[in-house]
């Protein structure tokens, strides 16, 4: 990370045999990393992987889920490596990052696998392995339980692990909806995600912890995009950004705002209007700074 050295990594090949139900896949495996420079201060880490080309993992397991009437069942693919790829980065891109809540420790995702990695750098150690895509991690307020987003069970969904590795819990239970974004409330009890449904507009939903289908937080606009929650300290108030209409690649500016949301009036009020958009809120843990994503010209920065 950061132009520090990243060694031993490893990827497992698949054959394609097109009489059968297989794919593509590869997974990553990193052994150890070289001190880190650099204290992480955000999210917006961009890291590149030499040489690896691979395709989304699908889960091994069967999968039944029905939503909003519809039911999907995944049959297990027999996935078994064929070959394997050794090679020695320097960089990473497209990588997730979240940083401890006593800040000693990083949480990562790399080729669909997940790492931990101590702030100063050191060895980094592999939590998540196997041909899954696991990605998107998010510490809980004590640190003691990881979030983050897989295909383990045959399409995308939300999950939380021990922070070991260990003890890994399903928290929806999806078969063809999308998801991005996890992030904890406060208290340490839910789970916000931005999810997709039937291709509709992406909504952000609360998961608790120990079960349940999960609730929508901000139905109206119905066409409204919501997505990239983030808390405020006492746990009322959310940001998150908004847009109306469907993107694009070439978007006409402004697209994305930021706007607040009241958990107890249930109302929401835009608070940006910046013609680069504003996206990804970050509160600070004392609930006094928030940092956001803007572009200006062709460049993206952040904002305090």
């Amino acid at each position: 990370m950061g132009g520090e050295r990243v060694n031993d990594v490893s990827v497992d090949f698949l054959t394609i045999d097109a009489g059968k139900e297989s794919t593509a896949v590869s997974t990553g495996r990193t052994r150890r990393f070289g001190a880190a420079r650099t204290a992480v201060v955000c999210a917006l880490l961009s890291v590149s992987v030499i040489g690896v080309s691979y395709a989304p993992a699908l889960g091994a397991q069967d999968s039944a889920a029905t939503t909003g009437g519809r039911s999907s069942t995944r049959k297990p693919l027999p996935l078994e490596a064929t070959r394997s790829l050794s090679l020695t980065a320097s960089q990473g891109s497209w990588m997730s990052l979240d940083v401890s809540p006593d800040g000693q420790t990083i949480v990562f995702d790399l080729l669909g696998d997940l790492y931990t990695l101590p702030i100063a750098g050191g060895a980094a150690t592999r939590i998540t392995s196997g041909l899954a895509f696991d990605h998107m991690p998010r510490w809980n307020p004590d640190g003691t339980k990881i979030a983050f987003l897989s295909d383990r069970s045959g399409g995308k969904n939300l999950w939380v692990m021990s922070a070991d590795g260990r003890d890994t819990t399903q928290l929806s239970k999806e078969a063809d909806d999308l998801f991005v974004s996890p992030e904890w409330t406060p208290d340490g009890k839910y789970v916000a995600v931005t999810r997709t449904v039937s291709g509709g507009p992406p909504k952000l939903f609360l998961y608790h912890i120990d079960g349940g289908t999960g609730v929508q937080l901000i139905r109206e606009p119905a066409a409204q995009f919501t997505v990239g929650a983030a808390f405020a300290p006492d746990g009322r108030h959310v940001w998150f950004a908004t847009r109306a209409g469907t993107s694009q690649y070439n978007t006409i500016f402004p697209a994305y705002q930021l706007a607040l949301y009241d958990r107890e009036l249930g109302t929401r009020t835009t608070m940006t209007s910046r013609y680069g958009s504003a996206f990804r809120p970050a509160v600070s843990p004392d609930g006094k700074w928030l940092t956001y994503g803007s572009r200006h010209d062709e460049k993206t920065g952040l904002r305090i």
